[in-house]
């Protein structure tokens, strides 16, 4: 059974014929009465009452005919769905921590405002684990953290994010001179910024002496209170930590002080769904630069 034979069969019930129905099909008579009879057959059911060369809708038919419009319809539909490029159905969405909490409020607050039709699902992860979803089929589009790979996928700029060493308050002056603090407080591997600290430590010959790994950013801020260790964090973060004047604040050079977060999908994979995010992003980082432009503008006069 495929659909082709539930349009025949609608189409004979509709014209109260297979005359009547071949001519609106633009099929010959033996046609549409052949696979009548070849759908009968693979339902093991007479869909008609036949008298001479009339046809009566048997119990089974009418039965058959309310799933037969209903899946004419939704196929219908779905033809539809294929050719439209407005956003809608499902938009499962992977978000590493830190984005997850401070960067997509407000984003998916606007985007679900735009486009109500779209079922948000979000996921959190490092990159790793985020884009080996999107090649797997789990997840349509992540925020990562740059490096990602290029070859497998597709990618646009979304936040530029200052990274910075968070210590505990009236630490001393981190990285100028003496030796570096002894104990980090990171994500699992895979974390990018956990990558960018344990570079930083190499790059003035030094290593951690101690590794603490937890998997919340305002546990790793509570253990850095606490004296535990130091940690490398965006900036951002630090907004949404209620004890953030307990914390000193330490700006690393190079490489550990700016990570790109990058909106990813996979390559050829595009959808109305994540170009709605594309636009939305797009839309706030000139803004941001605007007023950027506007803050420098007012200094300088």
């Amino acid at each position: 059974m495929d659909l082709s034979d539930l349009l025949i069969f609608s189409t004979v019930v509709r014209e109260g014929g297979v005359t009547r129905a071949a001519e609106r099909l633009h099929r010959v008579q033996s046609n549409v009465t052949t696979r009548i009879r070849q759908l009968e057959e693979d339902l093991s059911v007479g869909l008609f009452i036949r008298e001479g060369k009339r046809l009566h809708l048997a119990p089974a038919g009418q039965v058959l005919l309310g799933y037969a419009d209903r899946l004419l319809a939704l196929a219908d539909e779905a033809r539809g769905a294929v050719h439209d490029a407005r956003p809608r159905g499902t938009f499962r969405l992977g978000s590493m921590e830190s984005t997850a909490a401070v960067r997509l409020p407000g984003l998916l607050t606007e985007y679900h405002r735009r486009h109500p039709r779209v079922v948000l699902e979000l996921s959190t992860g490092n990159p790793q684990v985020l884009g080996s979803a999107i090649l797997a089929g789990d997840l349509d589009a992540a925020l990562v953290a740059e490096p990602i790979a290029d070859t497998p996928f597709e990618k646009m700029f979304a936040f530029d994010e200052e990274l910075v060493i968070v210590a505990p308050a009236n630490h001393p002056p981190i990285g100028k001179k003496g030796k570096l603090p002894r104990t980090i407080i990171v994500f699992e591997h895979g974390c990018p910024h956990r990558k960018r600290l344990e570079d930083w430590y190499a790059s003035r010959n030094e290593m951690p002496e101690r590794v603490v790994e937890l998997s919340s950013y305002h546990a790793t801020l509570a253990c850095v209170v606490a004296g535990m260790g130091i940690s490398l964090i965006p900036k951002s973060v630090l907004t949404t930590f209620p004890e953030r004047k307990r914390v000193s604040v330490h700006r690393p050079a190079g490489a550990a002080s700016h990570a790109h977060t990058v909106l990813i999908w996979r390559r050829g994979a595009g959808s109305a769904n994540i170009v709605a995010l594309q636009e939305i992003l797009r839309g706030r980082n000139s803004r941001a630069r605007q007023n950027s432009a506007n803050t420098s503008g007012s200094i300088i006069n």
